[in-house]
């Protein structure tokens, strides 16, 4: 790793999406602590020409091989050209260069699995925004990152909040004196709407996040909720914490991003502006801190926060969540599988809204919860729950509206 005074190169997992293109605001912001490595996206070839212009990197991966043709098309625009990588193995690559410090984990689901965990291998700062990766991976991750003195930083809003309020502890494995944490939400688009209500609503409906502007999965997930259960799990598993240790509540504004209760009654909240620059210059820096470029809080501005407890009822995949959590072993892997399956579904119009809990509960039900232990059994894993996932959907069709 590079001495304080020295510009860390960073590659960027997935650089075209909202996570990516903040990461990047932040990397202009400090073009003196941070110099871009390697960037990688699936098929987004304009916004990538337009990053590599501005930015520079060594490589560049593109996922898709039509993208990538076109790309190199389009390099002549270029002053400086890089090492074109093409397909899923150039994430690796890149994940893995021993020029690279830290490395932003922002590929959303299983996509990413692979380039996290060979990130973690090659000892790197990991700036974990995959969420899907910990919860498909398990104890897994953890380990591999343990065992090659890897740095696991979290980047999503909450466990980033967390790891604050926990006094930044290295990999976050130290929990003396906590009682609970407590991870907010800000209720999605569908917090007030009527339940009868909820199987009509469209993809894009679903997709119009009140507070937060994000790629069209995680935005259902936030509809569903089942954003806020992968949060679950993925807290227990970064801070080695017990699942009865970890509640939610729906906090509409988005001002107070998570507490931590300790046992001698204090309870510390981490607030800031709903924008992702905060987790991932704090990351980005840790354990120092820069300019994120997001301005601070007015508190007397602030002063009707509310906070309430989440009705199941309206968001069932939360209680799914909690429940593969108790169970353990591949079925928080199975439950990711299956959700992403049927949100890719919802989104295509193949199902409503509300058949998104019905499929990922009938997956979970129906695959045996077996031990994670190696990558091999979690892609075997994950590809079964997406076929199981898939007849279930195919079910559906064969059952005619009433």
């Amino acid at each position: 790793m590079k001495e304080n005074n020295q510009s860390k190169g960073i590659v960027i997992l997935g650089s075209t999406g909202s996570v990516g293109r903040s990461t990047l605001d932040v990397v202009e912001r400090n073009s003196d602590k941070f110099h871009v490595v390697a960037l990688g996206a699936r098929c987004s070839v304009d916004e990538l020409i337009e990053q590599t212009k501005k930015f520079s990197p060594v490589y560049v991966v593109l996922t898709d091989e039509n993208a990538a043709i076109e790309f190199k098309q389009k390099s002549s625009q270029l002053d400086s050209v890089p090492e074109l990588i093409v397909g899923s193995e150039g994430l690796i690559t890149i994940a893995s260069l021993p020029e690279v410090d830290c490395v932003m984990a922002a590929i959303v689901g299983a996509a990413g699995l692979l380039s996290t965990l060979a990130a973690a291998k090659a000892g790197k700062i990991l700036l974990l925004a995959n969420k899907e990766a910990l919860v498909m991976s398990g104890e897994l991750l953890i380990a591999i990152a343990e065992q090659n003195h890897a740095t696991l930083l979290p980047i999503d809003s909450e466990h980033n909040a967390v790891f604050q309020c926990m006094q930044n502890l290295a990999n976050m494995q130290v929990k003396a004196g906590v009682k609970q944490v407590t991870l907010t939400a800000s209720g999605g688009p569908f917090l007030y709407t009527p339940l009868s209500e909820l199987a009509q609503m469209s993809p894009d409906q679903a997709c119009a996040h009140p507070k937060w502007k994000m790629g069209r999965k995680i935005s259902v997930d936030s509809a569903t909720m089942m954003n806020k259960g992968l949060e679950i799990i993925e807290a227990c598993l970064l801070f080695s914490i017990d699942v009865s240790m970890v509640n939610v509540v729906i906090h509409p504004q988005s001002i107070v991003h998570a507490m931590v209760a300790y046992q001698d009654g204090s309870m510390l909240a981490h607030m800031g502006f709903p924008d992702m620059r905060v987790p991932i210059a704090h990351a980005m820096a840790w354990p120092d801190r820069i300019n994120s470029g997001v301005n601070g809080l007015d508190m007397t501005k602030h002063s009707g926060l509310e906070f309430f407890e989440p009705d199941l009822q309206r968001f069932p995949c939360l209680r799914l969540a909690i429940e593969v959590q108790k169970t353990g072993g591949a079925c928080p892997a199975i439950m990711n599988a299956a959700n992403e399956v049927a949100v890719q579904s919802f989104l295509d119009g193949i199902i409503k809204f509300s058949e998104i809990y019905n499929v990922v509960a009938r997956v979970v039900e129906k695959l045996e919860p077996v031990a994670v232990d190696s990558v091999e059994v979690i892609l075997e894993i994950d590809h079964y729950a997406r076929q199981t996932a898939t007849q279930k959907i195919n079910q559906l069709q064969l059952i005619p509206n009433i």
